[in-house]
């Protein structure tokens, strides 16, 4: 008796964000058949470039850390790396108008970190002994929790003072985690400083964007895919997935294309629509649908050309704004600061004039010699990342169907909602894949 044929491997990505370029990316370079699907004329997902009057903004202002290593190896081999897309800073964390940071330049990790805490200006001697006991805590238990709570009663239970939990753990949280200290998830946050903070000393590097992230990101990874033989195809929206023998069909339009492999790589509450065509993906269609999600909003500001700010990125209180960098010392744009605000706030409730205003006032109490703006641009992502909370059940890169897979950031894994926690996903899917075949 005839063995039947199998099915050669044709693999549909369908989303072109962080997850599904490394997804594609990752086959593609292991000689699979791959086409990626982006509904949306421009690839980056939530992490792309877009044009406004004469500048080119970020959908997002983001900030990458040096332990961002499947990153920056796919920045690497897609040759993005070799342009220096990225401006590398010894960690330096300034929340004006009194607090500073600076790791150690001599000692190695955790050490810098350490020593940087003890020599950090604004805190008050009892304050720092306080956060470095806190660390070798951390250290001590392996940043490792019996049970995972919510981040500000661990830091209340570990007695950290408020100056040092708003200059410095709070900063940290909203930036890594996207989501208040009070429902933070203890244990993703203590991931965080553990591979970021306590491991290899270039781990803590501040990686600063030269680019728009399309520039950055998107583009070399899809010249990347096609240069090794794979398809990338925008302005293609999926509309439903079916069964079809050994692997599926893919609904496109008028069009049903065959694919032995399909990672679905698109948010959260996109993906459960399609899954939940599938009954045998019910459950993690129902994890879709449980997720709650938390915004970013970035403000830009356009100031005369001769703007510039003391540090490339300082962090700001007494407002709304978290962060502020100088778009102009990262990619030549000069005057143009961008402003972030991570997680939600009473910022939802001001209208984009009013909030734009509000930050313009916080920006000149804490630098006094800005001049007015020119003008300014607020970009609001409502639905930036899920809420990084205690037990959170984010669903598994591998479902209950074989050959199907899930890929992004709110999938199961050590990291919160970050680019890199979105690389690792996607990648970890095409080595699914990879030891499939």
């Amino acid at each position: 008796m005839t063995a039947p044929a199998l099915q050669p491997p044709a693999v549909a990505v369908i989303g072109g964000g962080c997850a599904g370029l490394a997804a594609a990316t990752e086959l593609a370079k292991h000689g699979v058949p791959v086409t990626l699907f982006e509904s949306a004329r421009q690839l980056g997902g939530r992490a792309r470039g877009l044009n406004w009057k004469d500048r080119r903004l970020d959908n997002g202002q983001h900030i990458l850390l040096g332990a961002y290593s499947e990153t920056l190896r796919l920045l690497r081999e897609s040759g993005a790396d070799s342009q220096a897309p990225l401006l590398r800073l010894p960690l330096q964390l300034v929340q004006l108008p009194d607090f500073a940071l600076r790791a150690s330049a001599r000692l190695p990790a955790p050490l810098h970190i350490l020593a940087g805490l003890l020599r950090a200006r604004g805190l008050k001697k009892r304050e720092r002994l306080a956060a470095a006991r806190f660390l070798a805590w951390l250290r001590l238990c392996g940043f490792r929790l019996a049970q995972d709570l919510p981040l500000g009663e661990l830091l209340a239970s570990r007695r950290q003072p408020e100056a040092v939990t708003r200059n410095l753990w709070e900063p940290i949280c909203l930036a890594a985690l996207n989501t208040p200290l009070g429902e933070a998830s203890a244990q993703m946050f203590l991931n965080v400083l553990r591979d970021g903070f306590a491991r290899a000393k270039a781990d803590s590097d501040l990686l600063l964007p030269r680019r728009d992230f399309s520039a950055l990101l998107a583009e070399p990874l899809a010249q990347a895919i096609r240069r090794d033989g794979g398809s990338v195809l925008t302005n293609h929206e999926i509309t439903a997935i079916h069964r079809k023998g050994n692997g599926y069909e893919v609904i496109c339009g008028d069009a049903a294309h065959a694919f032995s492999h399909v990672v679905l790589a698109v948010q959260p509450f996109r993906a459960a629509a399609l899954l939940r065509e599938l009954p045998e993906l019910a459950a993690a269609a129902r994890q879709c649908d449980s997720l709650d999600y938390q915004p970013i909003y970035t403000i830009y500001l356009q100031y005369p050309d001769t703007v510039r700010l003391p540090f490339p990125m300082l962090g700001l209180s007494g407002g709304h704004g978290q962060w502020v960098l100088d778009r102009g010392a990262l990619d030549g744009q000069a005057g143009l600061l961008a402003v972030v605000i991570s997680a939600r706030g009473p910022h939802q409730n001001l209208t984009q004039e009013a909030l734009a205003a509000a930050v313009t006032a916080q920006l000149a109490q804490a630098l006094p010699h800005l001049p007015a703006p020119l003008w300014h641009k607020v970009i609001a992502e409502k639905r930036a990342t899920f809420s990084c909370r205690p037990h959170l059940a984010r669903p598994a890169q591998r479902t209950g169907l074989g050959n199907f897979l899930l890929a992004g950031d709110y999938t199961a894994g050590p990291y919160p909602a970050t680019i890199e926690g979105a690389v690792r996903s996607g990648v970890q899917c095409a080595h699914l894949i990879l030891e499939s075949l």
